[in-house]
């Protein structure tokens, strides 16, 4: 149908796009606000990342009980976690139980992909266009679009020549995978494939791991929640979850107060062994203050875990390859497990060093490395996300003058506060890129974000304004401010994710904030208490 014939878009008052928990928290505050809200979901259910993520072993690294909604008084007393850390199925019945119990389907398009927002800077408006044809003008955008949702594939030679099957942890099918009888390649030992690999080894006939980079890796231990814990947090939730906002990550621990050499070598060793047994995501690499600070400090703990690499994995020469050298310990995601050392004494498991043998190309029968070539039934790529920017980059999103944000970003993300970027006005992103986001607890940062934006569109409302936007000058001091912050510690030695450095042509900047959720939620706070100080304010008349 010609442009000029297209029926008229309908009008709303926002549009979130993305319907995992930050999508699903926001459509239930706008909802509150009386405002009128559609939700775009390109898959046909809730959950965001727990939809996708299906592939063995996927569960969550923070604590069930910390990782869950504190809005509701309601929701926290009566649902009921079954593990220490969750797996991917217990985490996507709660996101359906929280759609159902709150009614909120009934505003979520699911099997729908916004291709394109367009603003209009006379009226004030988004246009939302989608993969169906459907037009949709709304004052307000939400990009609720997750961090690790645009799963990313190796530029590896030959990838679309191999006849067996495909698979990436980050689009498993539903339906699952029995790898029972086949001989199976993975390639990529980050958190996707260290949590998949036991698994697969556990039906395969063959495995074969194929590792660019080692990672450290701590033992999960993940058990059963015991009903008198679960009854002695739920009795406390309320200044539990008060003090996960005003922590410098959203987990619960206790932060370090001295330096790896200000104690004995044998008080620094007993540390590191109850940071390996606490079952505590980054719990070893921020035992002492300076881990992440001092390569000297940071290279005690790095030998530590290398040492309980080699006691755990019978083959020296394997255990060896294992053993990260090349970047400091916790200046990637960290990464928890069960058993994946173990699963290399595995008679029928194999180890192939990319460093060593370089994949060349993927042919009809494998991989062809530098000195061979491997023959395989199936192929998992566990090679991750283009995170923080990908989801937002696969949208046409337009701003003034008709600049297209990916255009803006093309040399790295700048926004301010994480929250909206210069020209970009009443488009807002949910843990976005320059926010803490992936160095927290995700489901602390998503309320603290949710909250702030449904009130930063209350105050609008209140005041009869109708744009919120803010100036290269101040979204320069914030992203330079982000720069700065992590200047100072040892994560930009890592080529990790964090960086982009897992998606070839990716600017390398580094793009999590690290000053601290509760330091993080105090500056948010202050800028709105101040009238919004850094954003500019207008109306459609002015």
């Amino acid at each position: 149908m010609p442009s000029s014939q297209q029926s008229p878009p309908e009008q709303v008052d926002a549009v979130v796009v993305g319907a995992g928990f930050a999508g699903l928290y926001q459509l239930y505050r706008l909802r509150e606000l009386g405002l009128s809200t559609r939700v775009f979901e390109t898959g046909d259910c809730v959950g965001g990342t727990w939809y996708w993520n299906r592939y063995p072993g996927a569960r969550c690294d923070i604590e069930s009980m910390a990782y869950s909604y504190s809005f509701s008084e309601e929701l926290e007393q009566e649902w009921e976690w079954s593990e220490k850390y969750a797996t991917q199925p217990e985490i996507l019945r709660y996101a359906n139980h929280v759609s159902e119990r709150f009614d909120l389907l009934k505003d979520i398009d699911f099997n729908t992909t916004v291709t394109s927002a367009v603003y209009d800077h006379v009226a004030h408006s988004w246009t939302v266009t989608t993969d169906t044809g459907e037009r949709v003008t709304a004052r307000f955008v939400i990009m609720a679009t997750g961090c690790l949702s645009a799963a990313s594939l190796p530029k590896i030679s030959g990838i679309g020549n191999f006849t067996g099957a495909t698979y990436h942890t980050g689009r498993w099918p539903h339906e699952g995978v029995d790898f029972t009888g086949q001989r199976v390649a993975v390639i990529g030992t980050g958190s996707s494939g260290i949590q998949s690999i036991p698994l697969i080894a556990g039906q395969a006939a063959e495995l074969t791991v194929f590792q660019r980079t080692a990672n450290y890796t701590l033992p999960a231990h993940n058990r059963p929640l015991r009903e008198q814990e679960v009854h002695e947090r739920k009795a406390v939730y309320a200044e539990f979850r008060q003090a996960l906002r005003h922590s410098s990550t959203g987990i619960p621990r206790e932060l370090p107060t001295r330096g790896a050499f200000e104690v004995t070598l044998q008080e620094r060793e007993s540390a590191y062994e109850t940071a390996w047994d606490s079952g505590v995501l980054g719990a070893l690499s921020t035992a002492f203050k300076d881990l992440l600070v001092t390569s000297e400090a940071n290279e005690t703990a790095a030998e530590f875990v290398r040492g309980k690499i080699r006691s755990l994995v019978a083959d020296p020469i394997t255990a060896e390859v294992l053993c990260p050298r090349d970047y400091p310990i916790g200046a990637k995601r960290p990464c928890m497990d069960t058993d994946y050392y173990a699963t290399y004494n595995k008679s029928h498991v194999h180890l192939v060093d990319l460093r060593e043998t370089p994949i060349e190309e993927i042919t009809e029968k494998g991989i062809r490395v530098s000195d061979r070539e491997y023959e395989f039934d199936a192929i998992v790529f566990a090679t991750g996300f283009d995170a923080l920017t990908g989801a937002l980059a696969a949208i046409d999103i337009r701003g003034k003058q008709g600049l297209a944000l990916r255009e803006k970003w093309a040399a790295g993300p700048r926004n301010y506060l994480g929250l909206v970027s210069a020209g970009f006005p009443n488009l807002f992103t949910v843990t976005g890129p320059l926010s803490p986001s992936v160095l927290s607890n995700m489901m602390v940062s998503i309320e603290q974000h949710v909250e702030w934006i449904t009130d930063c569109i209350a105050h609008l409302r209140r005041i009869g304004l109708t744009e919120i936007d803010t100036t290269t000058e101040v979204e320069d001091a914030w992203t330079e401010h982000v720069a700065e912050v992590a200047s100072g510690t040892l994560y930009p030695q890592a080529a990790s994710w964090y960086m982009g450095a897992n998606v070839p042509g990716k600017p390398r900047i580094f793009m999590p904030y690290l000053g601290g959720v509760g330091a993080y939620r105090e500056k948010c706070s202050a800028v709105a208490g101040e009238g919004y100080t850094g954003f500019t304010l207008s109306s459609s008349a002015s």
